[in-house]
């Protein structure tokens, strides 16, 4: 099992893939794309994301997402490790 969650855009959604299961949730519009995960720990992440053409400090809380779609957020968060960007859809 791989240790490692995905973390990616398109249009007005964030995809957070990890295990085959992907979560999508709404996202501001303005945002252009995703450039970096400065932190992860356990649910939380800081990342640096575009909106608008300016490099901008974001906070991703997942763990009210996934108590929203009735996700364990305990089970499936306990073994991702890293999360990394990326938009390769192939």
């Amino acid at each position: 099992m791989s240790t490692e969650a995905i973390l990616s855009n398109d249009s007005r959604f964030t995809s957070f893939s990890y295990d085959h299961q992907t979560i999508r949730f709404k996202t501001s519009p303005k945002l252009e794309k995703y450039t970096r995960v400065i932190e992860w720990d356990a649910g939380y992440l800081v990342v640096l994301a575009i909106y608008n053409g300016v490099e901008t400090e974001e906070y991703i809380d997942l763990i009210p997402i996934l108590e929203n779609l009735c996700i364990d957020p305990q089970i499936f968060l306990k073994n991702i490790r890293k999360v990394r960007i990326n938009y390769d859809r192939s």
